[in-house]
């Protein structure tokens, strides 16, 4: 959504509880996070590397956004008043890091080219966590075959509606076109992170992949 931020004083912002907790939970994320330390590493292995006060942004969101990627800042925001709980800043940051991480290696066009913007959701709603075993046991949501896959195409398709103004039709034909591609492109993590400790896994692999090569 569009973004109509005034600058605050900094008296403002350090009595805004919001947005100090915002902060905090920020801080612990990037530091102790495995998926989100991953794409921090991965970012600045790309040539785009991330600065804590650059590149995120704490403020007020209308409705019920969590956070997004500001494209032509190449910032992340997220959503004070909608993130109450350290695991709800870890997705979140997650997800946006790895629309940054696209943003950083591919030249995606997220405003024109509504499969671009759709790829980029799939792999967000695939490899951040929002479709573990618990988050949609969390959502009264069950499955069993093929659930996984089910999860990452609503919320791939929930994602562009919530930032884009086209019709659901345009959505879905987007998002089935282009998810097996996708869905299977799994960089930098390399597997489906499907817990921290997948995603503490994927970290050590991608730290030794960089050694391996670093030694070619």
């Amino acid at each position: 959504p569009d973004r109509n931020k005034k600058p605050q004083s900094f008296l403002v912002r350090s009595l805004f509880t919001f947005h100090n907790k915002c902060q905090l939970m920020l801080k612990l994320t990037l530091e102790t996070n495995p998926y989100a330390r991953l794409l921090l590493e991965a970012l600045k292995q790309s040539g785009c590397t991330v600065f804590n006060d650059r590149h995120f942004s704490c403020e007020n969101c209308d409705g019920c956004v969590s956070g997004g990627f500001d494209s032509a800042t190449s910032q992340i925001v997220l959503c004070q008043n909608n993130i109450r709980q350290q695991s709800h800043m870890n997705r979140v940051v997650t997800h946006e890091l790895i629309h940054a991480f696209d943003h950083c290696r591919a030249h995606v066009d997220w405003f024109k080219n509504v499969k671009h913007l759709a790829c980029s959701e799939i792999r967000a709603a695939n490899l951040s966590g929002d479709c573990t075993l618990m988050n949609e046991i969390a959502r009264f949501k069950f499955g069993l075959k093929g659930h996984h896959q089910t999860c990452v195409r609503d919320r791939a398709i929930r994602s562009i509606l919530a930032v884009r103004k086209v019709s659901k039709e345009t959505a879905e034909k987007a998002v089935d076109e282009v998810f097996d591609a996708c869905f299977n492109d799994l960089e930098p993590f390399g597997r489906i992170p499907h817990s921290k400790a997948d995603a503490k896994r994927a970290y050590r692999d991608f730290q030794n992949r960089d050694r391996y090569n670093a030694n070619l």
